[in-house]
């Protein structure tokens, strides 16, 4: 044990950290330089590799120096933080990559947030010296500004050439207590030393073995065919293989406290193993004490995903649930809507997770899939003072039932060049923002913190800041509180009748705005009849606004031959009678692509 150190490798998006990984396997002779065979290794989804970022948190094992050091890859972006609190769970130390083209950045604090928060030592790392825009020292000094270092503790490095790399090893093992040196070792958690416990902080799903868990051992061992029990699932399982990944599964004979390897459950359901549960001894279950790790999930928005093809409908079900087996962050639940047919509400913890949750669903699971628009959920205020959660505007009652609506606000904070931080305020206008404050980090860096509705965020607004930036903003975000605001629902009305799936919650004075985008994709995808086809919008069935598309126009008398206005008034007085009646009778169908329109993201 005293040759074991478990730590985790944190930075902003970019900051090369799943490169300084690479660097460690190099050095190690983990990997030869052909075996190398594309950069970030350590990234195995294609996805990862495509837009280059990591996704997924990844352990290795590495040796240097006779000892073992457990190594966890972790994502930079914040929809992807609940990766890095479980990473930071598995850990005693955290190595704080940070650019030195760029310094701090707004997921830099984040992360050393959460790390001060799991009690986490923290080596700092300039990375990128070999760069020609590089300023060590500006860096260093913004690194011990933030965690109160001394300037000698800060490491630099460029891992892309392997620079001053194995220094970081070193100070790996000469710093980085040993697990049971550590603060983790509280005696309260561990019930006997000769019983196995481990924490679950990932799995993954493989079609051959079925579920693979990554464990932490706290005490005693596992090892193959260890029987052992889920606190949280009740799940029984008889390990069958242990596992370390180096960055290749190979089989071990033992696994040992405080290792941080995998195990072949030979479980088979997805409901059986979950993230933070606690493995443990057959014997003495009466007094087991799952692990005080758990942290609770918060998505912060959802979309509604619907087959194209309503038969796969099932293999949807079944790919969510391959997924979330090693995607915690992600929670879905079933839902119905009248055109669209059967379908789920999915949670996620920002616009990326989503998008890259669809594009795994299209890939790995061949789906032809229907997203709407991400929105958030909101606390509904009865008069009573009771208060309930609601995800969609078919959840609202009556408004004569209710005081108040509330909205998720959230605090935004934004790093910038001074010289974009009135582009920046400019874009923040048209949002409903609150201004905070205006913090200094260096001569050249701004840090604006904001309030405001997290509805207003997760549209469009990256996107914005990136533009007028020249993609030199990073942002950062955490919900603090729900708030009341002019907020109301906003139905539709085709054809006099209501569409229950098309309505939604949004602010008053944004109605209008939304309404005119809404009515002209409406007139684009809904056929013309032979009548005029009403669209109106209705604010708590108050009829606010309305377009009308126009009816085909025929010629009942092109088959006249001659000119004979009695009989051309006959015919055009029947097709008025039968318009009439039509418009009274005749039904609207919608097509799907209505709801398509309405509910796809732009």
């Amino acid at each position: 044990m005293q040759k074991i150190r478990n730590f985790s490798i944190i930075a902003h998006i970019d900051h090369w950290k799943s490169t300084l990984a690479d660097r460690f396997m190099q050095i190690t002779w983990l990997l030869s330089e052909r075996e190398m065979k594309h950069g970030q290794m350590l990234d195995t989804m294609d996805i990862e590799q495509e837009r280059g970022i990591t996704i997924k948190l990844q352990p290795v094992t590495l040796h240097w120096k006779w000892y073992e050091l457990n190594i966890i890859d972790t994502p930079g972006h914040v929809d992807f933080q609940y990766e890095v609190s479980r990473s930071l769970a598995a850990c005693e130390w955290a190595i704080l990559v940070v650019d030195a083209s760029q310094g701090i950045e707004a997921q830099t604090l984040a992360n050393v947030y959460l790390a001060i928060e799991n009690n986490l030592e923290i080596i700092p790392v300039i990375n990128k010296i070999d760069l020609p825009a590089a300023d060590v020292e500006k860096v260093a000094n913004e690194i011990i500004n933030l965690i109160w270092c001394k300037r000698e503790d800060i490491i630099p490095i460029s891992a892309k050439t392997g620079e001053n790399v194995e220094t970081v090893l070193d100070a790996v093992i000469e710093i980085v207590p040993s697990p049971d040196e550590s603060w983790l070792r509280v005696e309260e958690w561990i019930d006997n030393d000769n019983e196995t416990k481990a924490l679950i902080f990932d799995s993954i799903y493989d079609q051959y073995k079925w579920i693979l868990a990554f464990v932490r051992i706290i005490s005693w061992e596992i090892k193959r065919w260890t029987k052992c029990k889920m606190l949280w699932t009740r799940a029984e399982m008889e390990v069958l293989e242990v596992w370390v990944f180096s960055p290749k599964y190979e089989k071990k004979d033992i696994l040992k406290a405080w290792n941080v390897w995998y195990i072949v459950t030979w479980l088979r359901s997805t409901s059986e193993s979950r993230v933070w549960d606690t493995v443990y001894s057959w014997e003495n279950m009466e007094n087991a004490k799952m692990l005080p790790w758990y942290i609770k999930v918060k998505p912060t928005i959802y979309a509604w995903i619907f087959c194209a093809d309503t038969s796969d409908y099932n293999i949807l079900r079944g790919a969510l649930e391959k997924i979330q087996l090693n995607d915690a962050a992600l929670v879905f639940d079933p839902v119905n809507s009248m055109a669209l047919w059967n379908g789920f509400r999915c949670w996620c913890l920002g616009l990326l997770h989503l998008d890259i949750l669809q594009e795994r669903l299209e890939r790995e699971f061949d789906l032809d899939l229907i997203i709407s628009a991400p929105s958030v959920k909101y606390e509904i205020v009865y008069n009573d003072w009771k208060v309930e959660e609601i995800a969609s505007a078919e959840d609202l009652p009556d408004p004569s039932y209710l005081r108040e609506i509330r909205e998720p606000i959230v605090k935004l904070e934004v790093i910038i060049p001074q010289e974009y931080t009135g582009a920046v305020m400019e874009i923040c206008q048209n949002r409903r923002w609150k201004y905070q404050e205006l913090k200094t980090i260096d001569e050249h860096r701004n840090m604006v913190v904001y309030k405001m509705p997290l509805a207003t965020i997760i549209a469009d607004f990256f996107d914005k800041l990136k533009s007028v930036t020249s993609w030199y903003a990073s942002m950062n975000y955490e919900i603090i509180w729900y708030f009341s605001d002019k907020l109301v629902k906003m139905d539709f009305l085709i054809a006099w009748e209501k569409v229950d799936p098309l309505s939604i919650i949004l602010h008053k004075d944004e109605a209008h705005n939304i309404w005119i985008w809404i009515a002209k994709k409406l007139k684009d995808v809904i056929p013309r009849a032979q009548f005029p086809i009403a669209l109106q919008a209705a604010v708590w069935w108050t009829i606010v606004a309305r377009e009308t598309i126009p009816a085909v126009r025929k010629d009942v008398t092109a088959k006249l031959y001659w000119w004979d206005a009695t009989r051309k008034n006959k015919l055009l007085e029947k097709q008025k009678k039968w318009k009439k009646r039509m418009r009274e009778f005749w039904k609207v169908n919608l097509p799907q692509g209505a709801f398509m329109a309405v509910l796809k993201r732009d």
